[in-house]
Protein backbone atom coordinates (compact mmCIF):
# COMPACT_ATOMS: atom_id res chain seq x y z
CA UNK A 1 0.00 0.00 0.00
CA UNK A 2 2.55 2.18 0.55
CA UNK A 3 4.48 1.85 -2.35
CA UNK A 4 0.67 2.10 -4.17
CA UNK A 5 0.67 5.70 -2.61
CA UNK A 6 4.15 7.07 -3.23
CA UNK A 7 3.10 5.98 -7.12
CA UNK A 8 -0.05 8.43 -6.87
CA UNK A 9 1.74 10.81 -5.13
CA UNK A 10 4.19 11.22 -7.67
CA UNK A 11 1.84 10.59 -10.40
CA UNK A 12 -0.28 13.60 -8.98
CA UNK A 13 3.31 15.91 -9.10
CA UNK A 14 4.12 14.79 -12.55
CA UNK A 15 0.54 15.74 -14.04
CA UNK A 16 1.01 19.15 -12.50
CA UNK A 17 4.05 19.79 -13.72
CA UNK A 18 3.43 18.87 -17.03
CA UNK A 19 0.11 21.27 -17.14
CA UNK A 20 2.58 23.99 -16.05
CA UNK A 21 5.09 22.99 -19.02
CA UNK A 22 2.83 23.12 -21.59
CA UNK A 23 1.28 26.19 -20.26
CA UNK A 24 4.24 28.71 -20.41
CA UNK A 25 5.25 28.63 -24.13
CA UNK A 26 1.50 28.47 -25.03
CA UNK A 27 1.09 31.86 -23.65
CA UNK A 28 4.25 33.18 -24.39
CA UNK A 29 3.39 32.44 -28.12
CA UNK A 30 0.01 33.48 -28.83
CA UNK A 31 -0.10 36.65 -30.60
CA UNK A 32 -1.22 39.87 -29.29
CA UNK A 33 -4.62 41.45 -30.69
CA UNK A 34 -4.67 45.12 -30.80
CA UNK A 35 -7.85 47.14 -31.12
CA UNK A 36 -6.84 49.07 -34.35
CA UNK A 37 -6.35 45.69 -35.52
CA UNK A 38 -10.14 44.26 -34.86
CA UNK A 39 -10.99 48.07 -36.28
CA UNK A 40 -9.67 47.02 -39.65
CA UNK A 41 -11.50 43.60 -39.81
CA UNK A 42 -14.65 45.08 -39.19
CA UNK A 43 -14.55 48.12 -41.00
CA UNK A 44 -15.10 50.33 -38.49
CA UNK A 45 -12.86 53.07 -36.23
CA UNK A 46 -10.64 52.66 -33.40
CA UNK A 47 -12.96 54.29 -31.26
CA UNK A 48 -15.80 52.30 -32.12
CA UNK A 49 -13.98 49.12 -31.10
CA UNK A 50 -13.00 50.94 -27.90
CA UNK A 51 -16.44 52.44 -27.17
CA UNK A 52 -17.89 48.86 -27.92
CA UNK A 53 -15.39 46.89 -25.49
CA UNK A 54 -16.43 49.32 -22.61
CA UNK A 55 -19.94 49.35 -23.16
CA UNK A 56 -20.12 53.56 -23.61
CA UNK A 57 -22.86 53.78 -26.12
CA UNK A 58 -23.45 55.89 -29.45
CA UNK A 59 -22.39 53.14 -31.54
CA UNK A 60 -24.59 52.24 -34.33
CA UNK A 61 -26.64 48.60 -34.19
CA UNK A 62 -24.16 47.64 -37.56
CA UNK A 63 -21.39 48.68 -36.01
CA UNK A 64 -21.58 46.74 -33.02
CA UNK A 65 -22.91 43.30 -35.08
CA UNK A 66 -19.38 43.80 -37.02
CA UNK A 67 -17.08 44.11 -34.61
CA UNK A 68 -18.58 41.50 -32.24
CA UNK A 69 -18.40 38.74 -35.12
CA UNK A 70 -14.38 39.92 -35.06
CA UNK A 71 -13.84 39.59 -31.41
CA UNK A 72 -15.73 35.98 -31.55
CA UNK A 73 -14.00 34.64 -34.94
CA UNK A 74 -10.20 36.01 -33.21
CA UNK A 75 -11.32 35.24 -29.88
CA UNK A 76 -10.77 38.40 -27.89
CA UNK A 77 -10.90 38.23 -24.35
CA UNK A 78 -10.36 42.08 -22.56
CA UNK A 79 -8.13 42.54 -19.99
CA UNK A 80 -10.44 42.58 -16.55
CA UNK A 81 -7.29 44.55 -14.67
CA UNK A 82 -7.07 47.35 -17.55
CA UNK A 83 -10.08 48.50 -17.99
CA UNK A 84 -9.97 52.02 -16.93
CA UNK A 85 -13.46 51.65 -15.21
CA UNK A 86 -13.06 48.97 -13.17
CA UNK A 87 -9.85 51.11 -11.54
CA UNK A 88 -12.11 53.76 -10.71
CA UNK A 89 -15.07 52.14 -9.23
CA UNK A 90 -15.65 50.69 -6.27
CA UNK A 91 -18.00 47.26 -6.13
CA UNK A 92 -19.90 46.24 -3.33
CA UNK A 93 -20.26 42.73 -3.04
CA UNK A 94 -22.70 40.64 -0.55
CA UNK A 95 -22.15 37.02 0.20
CA UNK A 96 -24.92 35.61 2.38
CA UNK A 97 -24.27 31.88 3.14
CA UNK A 98 -24.96 29.87 6.23
CA UNK A 99 -22.22 30.50 8.88
CA UNK A 100 -18.80 29.65 7.86
CA UNK A 101 -17.14 27.19 11.42
CA UNK A 102 -13.76 26.67 11.09
CA UNK A 103 -13.00 23.48 8.89
CA UNK A 104 -16.95 23.24 7.72
CA UNK A 105 -18.09 22.61 4.51
CA UNK A 106 -18.71 27.10 3.89
CA UNK A 107 -15.41 27.72 4.85
CA UNK A 108 -14.22 26.27 1.87
CA UNK A 109 -16.39 28.32 0.02
CA UNK A 110 -15.65 31.34 1.74
CA UNK A 111 -11.99 30.51 0.92
CA UNK A 112 -12.21 29.89 -2.68
CA UNK A 113 -14.38 33.71 -3.17
CA UNK A 114 -11.27 35.22 -1.47
CA UNK A 115 -9.04 33.45 -3.57
CA UNK A 116 -10.31 35.34 -6.69
CA UNK A 117 -10.53 38.61 -4.88
CA UNK A 118 -6.91 38.46 -4.06
CA UNK A 119 -6.28 37.41 -7.81
CA UNK A 120 -8.56 40.74 -8.54
CA UNK A 121 -6.12 42.69 -6.19
CA UNK A 122 -5.97 45.77 -8.91
CA UNK A 123 -9.97 46.23 -8.39
CA UNK A 124 -11.53 47.88 -5.61
CA UNK A 125 -13.93 45.21 -4.22
CA UNK A 126 -15.61 46.10 -1.05
CA UNK A 127 -16.81 42.66 0.17
CA UNK A 128 -19.95 42.74 3.19
CA UNK A 129 -20.62 39.14 4.63
CA UNK A 130 -23.91 38.33 6.23
CA UNK A 131 -24.29 34.72 7.08
CA UNK A 132 -27.21 33.34 8.56
CA UNK A 133 -27.85 30.35 10.83
CA UNK A 134 -29.03 27.62 8.24
CA UNK A 135 -31.13 25.27 10.62
CA UNK A 136 -33.12 28.67 11.21
CA UNK A 137 -35.52 29.83 8.76
CA UNK A 138 -35.62 33.03 10.35
CA UNK A 139 -32.32 34.01 11.03
CA UNK A 140 -32.32 33.40 7.22
CA UNK A 141 -35.26 35.85 7.02
CA UNK A 142 -33.70 38.72 8.35
CA UNK A 143 -30.15 38.57 7.13
CA UNK A 144 -32.37 38.49 3.38
CA UNK A 145 -33.82 41.65 4.58
CA UNK A 146 -30.64 43.76 5.31
CA UNK A 147 -29.13 42.62 2.02
CA UNK A 148 -31.81 44.41 -0.24
CA UNK A 149 -31.42 47.37 2.25
CA UNK A 150 -27.87 47.80 1.65
CA UNK A 151 -28.49 47.84 -2.50
CA UNK A 152 -24.93 46.20 -3.65
CA UNK A 153 -23.87 45.99 -6.56
CA UNK A 154 -24.11 42.63 -6.87
CA UNK A 155 -24.44 39.44 -4.49
CA UNK A 156 -23.97 35.81 -4.12
CA UNK A 157 -26.20 33.53 -2.36
CA UNK A 158 -25.83 30.09 -0.52
CA UNK A 159 -29.13 29.09 -0.63
CA UNK A 160 -30.90 27.31 2.20
CA UNK A 161 -34.05 27.47 2.39
CA UNK A 162 -35.85 27.42 -0.82
CA UNK A 163 -38.81 30.08 -0.49
CA UNK A 164 -36.77 32.30 0.86
CA UNK A 165 -34.28 32.56 -1.33
CA UNK A 166 -36.40 32.82 -4.35
CA UNK A 167 -38.19 35.79 -2.69
CA UNK A 168 -34.66 37.37 -2.60
CA UNK A 169 -33.80 36.59 -6.01
CA UNK A 170 -36.96 38.29 -7.60
CA UNK A 171 -36.20 41.31 -5.46
CA UNK A 172 -32.77 41.37 -6.54
CA UNK A 173 -33.97 40.96 -10.57
CA UNK A 174 -36.68 43.78 -10.18
CA UNK A 175 -33.93 46.19 -8.77
CA UNK A 176 -31.40 44.32 -11.61
CA UNK A 177 -28.93 42.93 -8.64
CA UNK A 178 -26.70 40.69 -10.55
CA UNK A 179 -26.27 37.19 -8.08
CA UNK A 180 -24.92 34.11 -8.61
CA UNK A 181 -25.58 30.77 -6.64
CA UNK A 182 -22.84 28.69 -5.08
CA UNK A 183 -23.92 24.94 -3.42
CA UNK A 184 -27.42 24.68 -5.32
CA UNK A 185 -29.61 26.12 -7.63
CA UNK A 186 -32.88 27.28 -7.02
CA UNK A 187 -35.94 26.76 -9.06
CA UNK A 188 -38.03 29.56 -10.06
CA UNK A 189 -34.97 32.10 -10.18
CA UNK A 190 -32.68 33.69 -12.93
CA UNK A 191 -29.42 33.92 -11.88
CA UNK A 192 -26.42 34.85 -13.50
CA UNK A 193 -24.75 31.68 -13.16
CA UNK A 194 -24.63 29.01 -10.30
CA UNK A 195 -21.75 26.91 -9.11
CA UNK A 196 -23.30 23.37 -7.47
CA UNK A 197 -22.97 20.10 -7.38
CA UNK A 198 -25.80 17.68 -8.72
CA UNK A 199 -27.36 17.27 -5.49
CA UNK A 200 -29.55 14.70 -7.09
CA UNK A 201 -26.68 12.72 -8.63
CA UNK A 202 -25.13 13.37 -5.72
CA UNK A 203 -28.30 11.42 -3.29
CA UNK A 204 -28.06 8.35 -6.47
CA UNK A 205 -24.28 7.53 -5.92
CA UNK A 206 -24.80 7.81 -2.17
CA UNK A 207 -26.63 4.87 -2.15
CA UNK A 208 -25.39 3.54 -4.94
CA UNK A 209 -21.82 3.08 -3.29
CA UNK A 210 -24.18 1.80 -0.18
CA UNK A 211 -25.67 -0.91 -1.79
CA UNK A 212 -22.59 -2.37 -2.90
CA UNK A 213 -21.85 -2.27 0.55
CA UNK A 214 -24.10 -4.08 3.04
CA UNK A 215 -25.83 -7.90 2.09
CA UNK A 216 -28.64 -8.31 0.19
CA UNK A 217 -30.98 -8.74 3.08
CA UNK A 218 -29.84 -4.92 4.59
CA UNK A 219 -32.07 -2.47 5.47
CA UNK A 220 -31.06 1.04 4.76
CA UNK A 221 -31.27 4.68 7.13
CA UNK A 222 -31.33 8.14 6.06
CA UNK A 223 -30.35 10.93 8.21
CA UNK A 224 -31.61 14.41 7.73
CA UNK A 225 -31.44 17.46 10.05
CA UNK A 226 -34.44 19.05 12.24
CA UNK A 227 -34.87 22.89 10.90
CA UNK A 228 -36.56 25.30 13.04
CA UNK A 229 -39.27 26.53 10.36
CA UNK A 230 -38.88 24.38 7.57
CA UNK A 231 -38.26 20.68 6.73
CA UNK A 232 -35.54 20.04 4.72
CA UNK A 233 -32.59 22.32 2.65
CA UNK A 234 -33.06 22.45 -0.64
CA UNK A 235 -29.71 20.40 -1.56
CA UNK A 236 -31.38 17.41 1.48
CA UNK A 237 -34.47 17.10 -0.60
CA UNK A 238 -32.45 16.77 -3.83
CA UNK A 239 -30.14 14.08 -2.52
CA UNK A 240 -33.09 11.98 -1.15
CA UNK A 241 -35.68 12.28 -4.14
CA UNK A 242 -31.77 10.45 -5.98
CA UNK A 243 -31.24 8.12 -3.27
CA UNK A 244 -34.60 6.82 -3.99
CA UNK A 245 -34.31 6.87 -7.32
CA UNK A 246 -31.47 4.62 -7.12
CA UNK A 247 -32.74 2.22 -4.95
CA UNK A 248 -36.13 2.27 -6.88
CA UNK A 249 -34.09 1.39 -10.15
CA UNK A 250 -32.16 -1.26 -8.43
CA UNK A 251 -35.74 -3.09 -6.77
CA UNK A 252 -34.26 -2.72 -3.83
CA UNK A 253 -37.22 -4.64 -1.64
CA UNK A 254 -35.96 -3.92 1.87
CA UNK A 255 -37.09 -1.12 4.15
CA UNK A 256 -35.71 2.70 4.29
CA UNK A 257 -35.70 4.09 7.87
CA UNK A 258 -35.27 7.98 8.52
CA UNK A 259 -33.22 9.53 11.45
CA UNK A 260 -33.30 12.88 12.25
CA UNK A 261 -30.98 15.22 14.34
CA UNK A 262 -31.13 18.54 16.00
CA UNK A 263 -28.40 20.70 15.98
CA UNK A 264 -30.30 22.25 19.25
CA UNK A 265 -30.96 19.40 20.93
CA UNK A 266 -27.62 17.95 20.75
CA UNK A 267 -27.27 16.02 24.16
CA UNK A 268 -30.72 13.98 23.03
CA UNK A 269 -29.27 12.89 19.22
CA UNK A 270 -27.35 9.84 21.03
CA UNK A 271 -30.86 9.08 22.59
CA UNK A 272 -32.69 9.15 19.29
CA UNK A 273 -29.58 6.93 17.93
CA UNK A 274 -29.99 4.23 20.49
CA UNK A 275 -33.24 4.03 20.25
CA UNK A 276 -33.38 4.07 16.44
CA UNK A 277 -30.33 1.63 16.26
CA UNK A 278 -31.86 -0.73 18.70
CA UNK A 279 -35.26 -0.60 16.97
CA UNK A 280 -33.85 -1.28 13.62
CA UNK A 281 -31.24 -4.13 13.89
CA UNK A 282 -31.15 -4.73 10.06
CA UNK A 283 -30.29 -1.64 9.15
CA UNK A 284 -26.47 -1.95 7.96
CA UNK A 285 -26.08 1.02 5.94
CA UNK A 286 -26.33 5.25 6.80
CA UNK A 287 -26.49 7.85 4.09
CA UNK A 288 -26.02 11.06 6.03
CA UNK A 289 -28.05 14.00 3.35
CA UNK A 290 -25.38 16.60 4.85
CA UNK A 291 -22.28 17.26 6.04
CA UNK A 292 -22.75 15.80 9.71
CA UNK A 293 -21.65 12.53 8.63
CA UNK A 294 -19.69 12.53 11.74
CA UNK A 295 -22.29 12.82 14.25
CA UNK A 296 -23.25 9.06 13.68
CA UNK A 297 -19.63 7.92 12.99
CA UNK A 298 -18.98 9.18 16.60
CA UNK A 299 -22.55 7.19 17.93
CA UNK A 300 -21.25 3.70 15.98
CA UNK A 301 -17.60 4.25 17.47
CA UNK A 302 -18.72 5.05 21.20
CA UNK A 303 -21.43 2.22 21.02
CA UNK A 304 -19.28 -0.85 19.37
CA UNK A 305 -21.39 -0.83 16.62
CA UNK A 306 -19.05 -1.72 13.73
CA UNK A 307 -21.42 -4.12 11.24
CA UNK A 308 -22.82 -0.55 9.61
CA UNK A 309 -21.80 0.73 6.79
CA UNK A 310 -21.78 4.74 6.29
CA UNK A 311 -21.54 6.92 3.27
CA UNK A 312 -21.23 11.04 3.94
CA UNK A 313 -20.75 14.39 1.95
CA UNK A 314 -18.05 16.82 2.32
CA UNK A 315 -14.75 17.28 2.96
CA UNK A 316 -14.80 18.44 6.83
CA UNK A 317 -12.43 18.19 9.22
CA UNK A 318 -15.16 15.96 11.52
CA UNK A 319 -15.91 13.80 8.21
CA UNK A 320 -12.11 13.61 7.66
CA UNK A 321 -10.96 12.09 10.67
CA UNK A 322 -14.20 9.72 10.89
CA UNK A 323 -13.35 8.50 7.34
CA UNK A 324 -9.39 7.52 8.15
CA UNK A 325 -10.39 5.95 10.97
CA UNK A 326 -12.93 3.69 8.90
CA UNK A 327 -16.08 4.77 10.40
CA UNK A 328 -16.74 6.37 7.35
CA UNK A 329 -16.93 4.52 4.16
CA UNK A 330 -17.23 6.42 1.53
CA UNK A 331 -17.08 10.53 1.33
CA UNK A 332 -18.66 13.08 -1.78
CA UNK A 333 -16.53 15.94 -2.05
CA UNK A 334 -18.19 18.94 -4.02
CA UNK A 335 -15.70 21.08 -4.82
CA UNK A 336 -16.60 23.80 -2.18
CA UNK A 337 -13.93 26.32 -2.92
CA UNK A 338 -14.20 25.94 -6.77
CA UNK A 339 -17.96 26.98 -6.29
CA UNK A 340 -16.96 30.13 -4.58
CA UNK A 341 -13.88 31.24 -6.68
CA UNK A 342 -16.13 31.17 -9.71
CA UNK A 343 -19.11 32.66 -8.52
CA UNK A 344 -16.95 35.60 -7.37
CA UNK A 345 -15.22 35.48 -10.45
CA UNK A 346 -18.42 35.48 -12.75
CA UNK A 347 -19.39 38.87 -11.03
CA UNK A 348 -16.31 40.65 -11.25
CA UNK A 349 -15.94 39.92 -15.26
CA UNK A 350 -19.76 40.62 -15.55
CA UNK A 351 -19.80 44.11 -14.00
CA UNK A 352 -16.76 45.18 -14.99
CA UNK A 353 -16.95 43.58 -18.98
CA UNK A 354 -20.23 42.99 -19.24
CA UNK A 355 -19.35 39.31 -19.78
CA UNK A 356 -22.62 37.00 -19.84
CA UNK A 357 -21.29 33.81 -18.29
CA UNK A 358 -22.38 30.23 -18.76
CA UNK A 359 -25.67 29.71 -16.36
CA UNK A 360 -25.68 26.04 -15.18
CA UNK A 361 -22.17 25.08 -14.24
CA UNK A 362 -22.41 21.67 -12.39
CA UNK A 363 -19.05 20.73 -10.55
CA UNK A 364 -17.41 17.14 -10.48
CA UNK A 365 -18.43 14.64 -7.47
CA UNK A 366 -15.42 12.99 -6.37
CA UNK A 367 -15.51 9.72 -4.14
CA UNK A 368 -12.51 9.43 -1.67
CA UNK A 369 -12.20 6.37 0.32
CA UNK A 370 -9.50 6.34 3.42
CA UNK A 371 -6.99 5.23 1.09
CA UNK A 372 -7.22 8.03 -0.85
CA UNK A 373 -7.81 11.11 1.22
CA UNK A 374 -4.35 12.45 1.71
CA UNK A 375 -3.73 12.35 -1.61
CA UNK A 376 -7.29 14.55 -2.13
CA UNK A 377 -6.05 16.79 -0.02
CA UNK A 378 -2.63 17.23 -1.12
CA UNK A 379 -4.11 18.17 -4.62
CA UNK A 380 -6.18 20.34 -3.44
CA UNK A 381 -3.16 21.91 -1.84
CA UNK A 382 -1.31 21.90 -4.83
CA UNK A 383 -4.11 23.41 -6.99
CA UNK A 384 -3.68 26.81 -4.94
CA UNK A 385 0.06 27.05 -4.88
Amino acid sequence: MDVYLHICRNFFYICILIDESINIPRISMKKRIRIKDIAAQAGVSSGTVDRILHNRGNVSEKARIAVEKVLKQVGYKPNIHLSGLSLKKTYEIVITTPHASHGEYWESIHNGIQEAIDQHESLHIKTTYLTYDQYNIYSCQNVFTQILILKPDAVIIGPTFKDETIDLANKLAEKKIPFTFVDSMVEGTSPLAFYSANHYICGYLMCKLLKSLIPESSDIGVLQAIRIGDQSANTSILRRKGAYDYLTEAKFSNRIHHIQFSVYEAHRNEEKMRDFFSSHPNVKGVIVLNSRGNVVANFLEENNINDVKLVGVDLTKPNIYALKNERINFLIDQNPDYQGYMAMKTLLEYLILQTKPKVENYMPLNIITKETIDLQLEFNLLKKI
